[in-house]
């Protein structure tokens, strides 16, 4: 049996989980509040889990700044203000209205590198303009409670209604790049289209220019800001700053979600190759791999839906350093992933059904964070000592 075959036969009798969930109604389903009075144990490490905020709908992204401060955004455009791990009950005013339309909507946040020196907080937000809306890139700074000085670096082209794959992360490497994803909005073939900005990975100076070093900056009709392209839908992306790679996670259809190591120029496959089949069943590709077009490090096959991806670097848990951590949507888990060598070499499942899980972040004391939604908690591991 080919592995086309097998893999519908299994969606067939019920095991897979559809990726279409990952919008997410936002609606409680049983206790919105989850702490752990004895420690969790798991292979390599044992912890807590305390909620510190279960009132979320649906959290998106989550930074810190170097006063304390701690934003979380919510997709319908709010971004709230924790202090202390406490919500301080106030929200930032006067951010752009955002196009809230199925997964769109106000996504992720990210300060700059240099935040105490320049003030520069970054976001990913649907913005809507003529023909719909789109994933856009902006830039801010907070004083008091306040936006001041928005403005928007890209909004990417072409704008449409569609209520799907809006991607979309931020990440920063050692040399102050900022890449942001975007998912290829439904339309799999835009993917490959390097004369749009959908399904694909892109690399900025931190003012919004284009570098003239990125791969298609001199070829004809092709969006110059692209880094990498062939990508579905991309939720995760984190930088491993010793080894300088870009690692990202994307949404596979029925199967195929996969955990990528992102470098220039290169294709990642969407629609010609994938190991996932279409929502009704039917075969996308016959093709899981071709020559010019990139691997997955891994891939998973029932889809877990990943979103929010670490790479973690803190002192709190030695145990997982450098280990990745995704996200799961729709297998409501945190997967622990290791690498040797940038190969995949084993996973852990921590916080099986906790909710669907849509950001993991690590704080600048070296804690984890975690945002689910559905019930919406803002939840904090903290090591057992």
């Amino acid at each position: 049996m080919t592995f086309k075959k097998t893999l519908l036969l299994w969606y067939s009798i019920g095991i897979g989980a559809l990726c279409l969930q990952c919008m997410g109604s936002g609606e409680p389903n049983g206790d919105t509040s989850f702490q752990t009075g004895q420690p969790i144990q798991t292979e390599k490490a044992a912890f807590y889990v305390d909620t510190l905020y279960s009132g979320l709908d649906n959290p998106w992204g989550m930074a810190w700044l170097p006063d304390g401060r701690m934003l979380v955004t919510e997709r319908k455009g709010e971004i709230l203000m924790f202090q202390n791990d406490r919500y301080t009950g106030e929200k930032l005013k006067g951010f752009p209205e955002a196009y809230e339309r199925g997964q769109g909507g106000l996504l992720d946040i990210q300060p700059h590198p240099h935040y105490e020196a320049n003030g520069w907080i970054y976001a990913t937000c649907a913005l809507p303009g003529e023909g719909g809306g789109s994933t856009a890139l902006i830039r801010f700074r907070v004083k008091g409670t306040e936006i001041a000085e928005a403005e928007t670096l890209y909004q990417t082209t072409p704008l449409s209604t569609a209520g799907v794959h809006f991607g979309s992360r931020i990440a920063f490497d050692n040399a102050g790049y900022l890449y942001f994803s975007t998912g290829e909005r439904g339309v799999k073939d835009n993917a490959q289209d390097l004369t749009n900005d959908m399904g694909k990975i892109h690399r900025l100076y931190d003012d919004g220019r284009v570098p003239a070093d990125n791969p298609f900056a001199d070829t004809p009709n092709a969006k110059p800001s692209i880094w990498s392209y062939g990508h579905r839908n991309v939720q995760g992306l984190a930088y491993d700053s010793t080894h300088n790679v870009l690692y990202a996670t994307e949404h596979g259809p029925r199967g195929g979600d996969e955990l990528n190591s992102i470098e220039k120029g290169k294709n990642y496959g969407w629609p010609v190759i994938t190991y996932g089949i279409d929502y009704s069943g039917a075969i996308i590709s016959t093709l899981t791999e071709k020559e010019g077009m990139a691997q997955p490090i891994h891939y998973w096959t029932p889809s877990i839906g990943p979103c929010g991806l670490l790479y973690y670097t803190g002192n709190k848990f030695p145990e997982w350093q450098n280990n990745l951590f995704s996200g799961a949507l729709a297998l409501t888990h945190v997967a622990r992933v290791e690498l040797k060598n940038g190969n995949y070499i084993h996973e852990e499942k921590l916080l099986q059904d906790i909710g669907r899980v849509r950001h993991i972040a690590q704080s600048t004391d070296g804690y984890i964070y975690v945002l689910t939604e559905g019930p919406g908690m803002l939840l904090k591991l903290t090591p057992a000592e």
